[in-house]
């Protein structure tokens, strides 16, 4: 490949005068903006009182309910898990285009306090493989992230790359910034990367050539993500959660015709249906779970690609909040969608409810359920209660068995070796997600659109090792 022409960067100032600071963005119709609907309320105020008149009146009745609900939510998130994992991946390859038959691409990358990776993200970017006269990257930076734009600023990027300013206002969220940028963009097709993503090579081609073989309702190409290896706890539990994710669900999902939570980066949109649903929500911080489900509510359909994107694994400080932000975010998506047009479909409301509503539900009860199980192995050893009930262990047994299954199963078709203690660890790593759940719901109810900012630290300076393509 020739060697790119660089140019000074340019804070490009072509927009229309901004907001005033603190001036809300324009809400979608019914969005994250709206936490409940009057009908929601009444609902949740009716379980809470008959919840509280059980505790009260009946509470080992209630211990029952709460068990038997636990237990068959396990059972189906189980079964999910196995019967994805059971279903063949295809693997669509059509014709690579010729260079001249390649459409526009526009990559957007929104940041926020990234000044100490934003080397990276220009060096990862540039070995795309893809026409330069046909690649338009938008680097998103907050008007009050002095310290980003002066580290772009001080690069000598590619004439390809261009540097967005979005102007103060509130909430100063990702798909905020991502939704100033599509205004921008001049691409048929849209991709959104992240401050850490190194996306394969030939990750836009393989998008751009599934576009053009498939019919105009293909809205969105999920690429896989995939956590760089890392022997610590929290990196390692991580790598096989988004394996299961990105590696089994995804691809079962958009086989069996469902729609599925995208995963906040590497997903390729027409661009003409995303502007058609009026680009990402604005105050829901998992915009990329929303939008997936807001684009098949209007018909269009949901695939996944081949060629992955491979993201630096997080340590347990930075995982705690970044989990709470995308509970929070799952309560916001699933509320809105409940009440909207994705629920009133079969196939929009079993997904709703196999994807976001088993994930916020267990999320919030791992933990408790440890707990359970800890306190009757006590009060077993003591001679208070007997240990737990037959048929309980066998679904917790089952269900562990189906999870371990589609983990393997993820773990090699992104190229890992499946280790036993990684299996077994993930028994201790989900009670963790209790704990940010905990946290989730109370900033549902105070602080909803909140963003908990993940920090990214260079791959060099990492204690891993990287792997890439």
């Amino acid at each position: 490949m020739a060697r790119e022409e660089r140019q000074p960067p340019t804070l490009v100032g072509r927009t229309p005068p901004p907001p005033e600071a603190g001036s809300p963005a324009r809400p979608l119709a019914d969005g994250a903006h709206r936490r409940l609907s009057t009908a929601q309320m009444v609902t949740l105020g009716g379980l809470a009182i008959a919840v509280l008149t059980l505790a009260l009146t009946q509470p080992s009745l209630l211990a029952e309910l709460c068990r038997w609900t636990f237990m068959v939510g396990f059972l189906l998130s189980a079964v999910i898990k196995l019967a994805a994992a059971c279903t063949p991946r295809v693997i669509v390859t059509p014709p690579d285009p010729e260079d001249d038959a390649l459409p526009v691409y526009t990559v957007i990358c929104p940041l926020f306090h990234e000044a100490s990776v934003a080397a990276e993200l220009v060096e990862n970017l540039s070995r795309l493989h893809y026409p330069r006269d046909r690649l338009q990257v938008l680097i998103a930076l907050e008007a009050s992230d002095h310290a980003t734009q002066a580290a772009f600023q001080a690069l000598p990027l590619p004439t390809f790359i261009q540097v967005l300013i979005v102007p103060p206002g509130s909430p100063q969220t990702k798909p905020r910034a991502c939704n100033h940028a599509l205004e921008w963009a001049r691409g048929g097709l849209v991709v959104i990367y992240d401050a850490e993503d190194a996306p394969h090579p030939g990750q836009l081609r393989e998008a751009a050539a599934r576009f053009a073989a498939e019919r105009e309702d293909l809205a969105c190409l999920q690429a896989p993500l995939r956590i760089e290896a890392d022997r610590r706890f929290i990196g390692d539990q991580f790598a096989l959660e988004y394996a299961v994710q990105f590696e089994v669900l995804q691809p079962a999902l958009a086989r069996w015709g469902l729609p599925f939570p995208l995963g906040g980066t590497s997903n390729h949109f027409r661009g003409d249906a995303l502007r058609a649903i009026g680009g990402w929500d604005p105050y829901n911080v998992t915009e990329d779970a929303d939008i997936g489900f807001r684009l098949t509510a209007q018909g269009y359909r949901l695939g996944v690609i081949a060629s992955p994107t491979y993201e630096t694994p997080p340590t347990l400080k930075p995982w705690f909040p970044q989990r709470a932000r995308w509970v929070k975010g799952h309560i916001q998506t699933l509320a809105v969608h409940l009440r909207g047009p994705a629920a009133r479909t079969p196939r929009g409301l079993a997904s709703l409810i196999l994807t976001l509503a088993l994930s916020v539900a267990s999320s919030h009860l791992h933990g408790p359920l440890l707990l359970w199980i800890l306190a009757k192995i006590v009060a077993a050893s003591l001679g208070f209660h007997q240990v737990i009930a037959g048929e309980d262990v066998v679904v917790l047994v089952f269900g562990w068995c189906c999870a371990s299954i589609a983990g393997v199963r993820g773990l090699e078709r992104a190229g890992g070796k499946p280790r036993y203690l990684t299996l077994f660890g993930a028994v201790g790593y989900w009670p963790l997600q209790s704990v940010a759940a905990a946290r989730a719901a109370v900033q549902f109810v105070v602080a909803p659109f909140h963003w908990d900012k993940t920090p990214h630290t260079p791959r060099t300076a990492s204690k891993t090792g990287r792997t890439l393509p």
